[in-house]
């Protein structure tokens, strides 16, 4: 599959726009696996991003890619 370049460099930008901020994620897990939590964007590099989860403590940081948010497996809301 071929990716948009171009897109991708918007989903980094935003993200980057967004770093220290508390949003809210919906994670697809698949198999009708949906995971929503509030989280902070704590760090953005160049393939990946990572969030703090505020309110779960078995789970204090995820790491998702970019292309992640591209594909719609993670939503920022």
């Amino acid at each position: 599959m071929k990716i948009n370049l171009n897109a991708l460099e918007e989903v980094k930008q935003k993200i980057s726009s967004l770093k220290g901020n508390s949003i809210k994620l919906r994670i697809n897990r698949g198999r009708n696996k949906i995971e929503s939590f509030e989280a902070v964007i704590e760090s953005v590099y160049p393939s990946v991003f990572t969030v703090k989860v505020n309110a779960n403590k078995q789970l204090p940081s995820q790491t998702f890619s970019y292309y992640d948010v591209l594909c719609g497996d993670v939503v920022i809301g």
